[in-house]
């Protein structure tokens, strides 16, 4: 397979779970909002839930958007001195 069809892949792949990610996130807006409620009713670790939900959001998204923007051909510039 070629790095571009890899790219391609890998930006769909990374494309739709970021789409089924805000889709749960909508679906159980609900019972996320229990679970703060929890949280000060002395359920403490729940507190941990939202931290990672965010950083895996967080990966599955930055990774799509690095795949897609390297599909379009735009690079971060190098500093050479």
């Amino acid at each position: 397979m070629s790095d571009r069809k890899k790219t391609v892949v890998a930006a769909a792949s990374f494309g739709i779970g970021s789409l089924v990610l805000y889709m749960l996130l909508f679906a159980y807006a609900d019972q996320l909002v229990a679970w703060a409620e929890q949280t000060r009713q002395g359920h403490k670790l729940l507190f941990l839930v939202p931290i990672a939900i965010a950083f895996l959001f967080s990966w599955v998204h930055g990774s799509f958007t690095g795949h897609f923007w390297e599909l379009l051909g735009v690079r971060a510039a190098s500093k050479h001195k």
